[in-house]
């Protein structure tokens, strides 16, 4: 299995669409970067913490 990390805008969209995608296994949502310990939605919405949406694809490599 392989890992990639996809930074959006955001992440709910780049994530349902990567899930369609035949040989994606997992998706996981979260935030990279930053200057704030475990941002909650709300914190990263005010634009203050410096964070990015991302989405962690896991996927098997002889598919994709």
């Amino acid at each position: 299995m392989t890992k990639a990390l996809i930074g959006a805008g955001c992440f709910w969209g780049i994530e349902e669409y990567y899930r369609k995608i035949d040989g994606v296994l997992d998706t996981k949502v979260g935030y990279s970067g930053g200057h704030t310990l475990n941002p909650s939605y709300e914190d990263v919405c005010t634009g203050t913490t410096e964070h990015v949406e991302v989405v962690k694809i896991f996927f098997d490599e002889n598919i994709i």
